[in-house]
């Protein structure tokens, strides 16, 4: 593998919890920030803005574990007009090819790849590319079930079982920094990157520092091929064209 061709893509999260775009505070429900009531709108201006991929998740649906805001999603694939990737509660054959009916480019699973890895290969199988899987990570070990449910295995070794499954992408958290506002540990995804999976880097990324670092890693790491900004652009300290600008010029310069 060879380092990547392009700077690393600059993707806006929309949680989504009760029709509202919230964030949490480390995966936690009861730290949740209310940020919008209108989660179409926020697609589409954030579409304005240049993004050519949003980042859902269906908190609702991660929580109970089927997918519980599909109508709210068909609405922001179709305002927004841009690639959007989903996940949260995606754990059956028919949820997945729901969620990708409603217009979800890409399809994120998590549970189900660690807990029916058969199934998680039928759905490679069928749907291909739109398949990426969650590397949700706590302490070194994979957290399933909307970050419930803190598991055994580690996170290398939890990468090595996607391959096999034919999953080429892997979204990958750490779930101690996710809405913190700190700063992301990046060790996880170059981990996992560092086994031949395409990745996007989740969690912490706050400042405009760490956006450069993330692209200059990217520049010289394979596999690095974007990053996921939720709380920093909404709280207003990250601006997502200033972030894109700084991500394609770190990139050049690296």
């Amino acid at each position: 593998m060879v380092p990547t061709a392009r700077p690393p893509e600059v993707i806006p999260a929309i949680d989504i919890r009760g029709g509202r775009c919230v964030r949490l505070f480390q995966g936690n429900y009861s730290k949740e920030t209310v940020f919008s009531d209108d989660p179409v709108g926020v697609a589409s201006s954030w579409a304005s803005l240049g993004a050519t991929t949003i980042h859902v998740v269906d908190l609702d649906g991660a929580a109970c574990g089927r997918p519980v805001n599909l109508p709210l999603v068909r609405r922001i694939c179709s305002a927004a007009g841009v690639q959007v990737e989903l996940g949260g509660g995606l754990r059956t054959l028919e949820d997945v090819s729901a969620a990708l009916d409603c217009g979800v480019s890409r399809a994120i699973i998590g549970t189900v790849a660690l807990r029916d890895p058969d199934l998680a290969e039928r759905l490679v199988d069928r749907f291909g590319d739109a398949i990426a899987a969650a590397v949700d990570v706590r302490d070194g070990r994979i957290s399933i079930a909307g970050w419930t449910e803190d598991t055994a295995r580690a996170t290398g070794e939890f990468a090595r079982a996607l391959k096999l499954l034919g999953i080429s992408r892997a979204i990958v958290t750490d779930i101690s920094r996710d809405g913190t506002m700190t700063a992301p540990n990046l060790e996880p995804a170059l981990e996992v990157a560092a086994l031949g999976l395409m990745v996007t880097v989740s969690g912490g990324i706050a400042r405009i520092e760490h956006v450069a670092e993330i692209a200059r890693r990217a520049r010289n790491t394979p596999g690095i091929t974007g990053m996921i900004i939720g709380r920093a652009l909404y709280s207003g300290d990250l601006s997502f064209p200033e972030a894109v600008r700084v991500a394609r010029d770190a990139w050049d310069e690296a």
